[in-house]
């Protein structure tokens, strides 16, 4: 469903992903990890077209991501890290809007929200502005507008972020649920390793830009002798502490933009 292949993305001099390999299959639920500024950010945004490869092909249920970005994102759902619904507007709204930006008929758009919201356990807040709802039930609606145009993977990129352990629960039982009822594929990040533990088949680690393990969770752990994920995390990528992606490039823009005068 997702084939990387060797690819590189760099910011001038900076090189944020680095020749980096790896494939995900059909139905597969997969964990993308790394510390922070490892470079995640920057390959889900080549996945989902928002950024081009310096070097590399990737590909997303056969479409050539570079090459063909409009078919690839037909076949995408993502949910962001940052909050993107808009508060002013009903869940109903909010999906509804979505659908027309995809271009989805009123006939399948009307038919397809109902069940996704309830799939997600808000049908009886579908009138109700998104503003007052909580972090959880937002988290919820944005899990259901990334599925109505029926994707083939969805990205989740720290989908669980400030939610408390009972929300982040159900929110992780939603997503066990679509996947195997909508036999979406699915390719998360997170920083929580007991979420890991209990939801991804595989799992493939980002340090520095470069792919340093891949496997089951258990092979990881068995690889560096640790007792649980968290520890195997930090015995691959070190104990000290990073700085956020975002900071990182905006550091290195600053950097260019002085050398250049």
């Amino acid at each position: 469903m997702i084939k990387i292949k060797n690819v590189t993305r760099k910011f001038g001099d900076f090189t944020a992903v680095d020749n980096i390999s790896l494939e995900v299959a059909k139905g597969e639920v997969f964990a993308f990890l790394g510390p922070n500024g490892a470079g995640k950010t920057t390959t889900i945004k080549m996945l989902t077209t928002l950024l081009r490869p310096t070097q590399g092909e990737i590909f997303l249920d056969g479409h050539n991501v570079k090459e063909n970005p409009a078919a690839t994102r037909r076949s995408f759902g993502i949910v962001f890290q940052d909050p993107s619904l808009d508060n002013e507007l009903t869940a109903y709204e909010n999906m509804q809007f979505h659908a027309i930006l995809y271009d989805l008929s009123k006939q399948l758009y009307t038919e397809r929200i109902p069940k996704l919201l309830e799939l997600v356990e808000l049908t009886d807040r579908k009138d109700s502005y998104v503003k007052f709802f909580s972090g959880g039930m937002k988290r919820r609606l944005e899990i259901a507008r990334g599925l109505l145009h029926h994707p083939k993977v969805l990205f989740l990129d720290e989908p669980t972020i400030g939610l408390d352990p009972q929300t982040r629960n159900h929110i992780w039982t939603y997503v066990r649920n679509l996947n195997k009822v909508e036999g979406v594929t699915i390719f998360f990040t997170t920083h929580h390793m007991e979420e890991v533990d209990r939801i991804a088949e595989r799992i493939a680690i980002i340090d520095h830009g470069k792919i340093i393990a891949q496997g089951a969770p258990e092979e990881i752990r068995k690889s560096t002798g640790a007792n649980n994920l968290e520890d195997a995390f930090i015995s691959l990528t070190g104990h000290e502490i990073r700085e956020e992606e975002g900071n990182v490039g905006q550091n290195i823009m600053k950097i260019n933009r002085k050398l250049m005068g």
